[in-house]
């Protein structure tokens, strides 16, 4: 599903309980500097991610400030976050002319316990080829190191490295629990482009060699992927970025399968199996 970009006026973009992705949570909020926002979000854990500007964030006691130091636009510096565990009241101050903030979520009961992930605390991969124009990089906000502290969620950030290419290729899908080969994962998409009025394409083949759906995607575009095999692009001469939600129904390490019909090609994408071991 598409949501193209408009004005949510701080109202969640995918609500708890989203009939295509009920693992998932995502909001978009902007504030001007000494503007708050507050929310507390039962049965979701969420991540406070800015994507512009300075905020301070308190939660369960604690007060993490001066989050965020990216002022032009998503590639202007290193991510930041901190973890809000379920049903914990989170107050978000913005410190900074302005700010846009990110609030991932997934579904999980447990309440943990809060924390600040900083930019020199972010996990990167970089991987693929120009080549193969699959040439890209990860940032993982929430990623593997974080397992034990966190419950069900997967936040991180793609860069297409370069302008034009594609991601998400080789076609993967992660939509059946079916362990040891799949998990189920709903995932969320927001998508940035570089100069802003570029755009791209993000396909979902429902089943492996029929026809499927495509959404033109365009900056701020949102899309959800409830089933099937997702790889997007992005018009030559622009660079691409998505925010990424990942929520795991059993487990939060996620397994993807890869596309039968182009599953040759993961042994000669460079950095593939890299990748795939970093959302384990």
């Amino acid at each position: 599903m598409h949501i193209a970009p408009h004005d949510n006026r701080n109202q969640p973009i995918v609500d708890a309980g989203h009939p295509l992705v009920p693992l998932n949570y995502f909001n978009i909020v902007k504030l001007t500097k000494g503007e708050l926002f507050g929310y507390s979000l039962n049965g979701y854990e969420t991540c406070i991610v800015p994507a512009t500007g300075t905020i301070k964030v308190e939660v369960g006691g604690q007060t993490h400030t001066d989050l965020g130091q990216r002022r032009k636009d998503v590639w202007d510096g290193e991510p930041e976050g901190v973890y809000v565990p379920t049903g914990m009241t989170a107050q978000i101050t913005c410190l900074s002319d302005n700010a846009e903030i990110f609030i991932a979520g997934a579904k999980f009961d447990q309440v943990l316990d809060p924390f600040a992930i900083r930019a020199d605390e972010i996990d990167r991969i970089q991987y693929g080829s120009d080549d193969t124009k699959t040439h890209r990089k990860i940032k993982h906000i929430l990623g593997t190191k974080y397992h034990g502290r966190v419950g069900r969620l997967l936040v991180s950030e793609l860069f297409t490295v370069g302008a034009g290419g594609w991601s998400g290729f080789p076609s993967h899908k992660h939509d059946t629990e079916r362990l040891p080969d799949e998990t189920r994962h709903d995932e969320c998409y927001n998508f940035r482009f570089k100069p802003d009025y570029g755009s791209g394409l993000q396909m979902l083949q429902r089943v492996d060699n029929e026809p499927g759906e495509a959404y033109h995607i365009m900056n701020r575009s949102t899309v959800l992927i409830d089933k099937g095999y997702h790889p997007c692009c992005v018009l030559p001469g622009y660079e691409m970025y998505y925010f990424t939600i990942l929520g795991g129904r059993s487990q939060r390490s996620l397994k993807q399968y890869f596309q039968p019909t182009h599953a040759a090609q993961l042994h000669t994408i460079p950095g593939i199996m890299d990748m795939v071991a970093k959302f384990k």
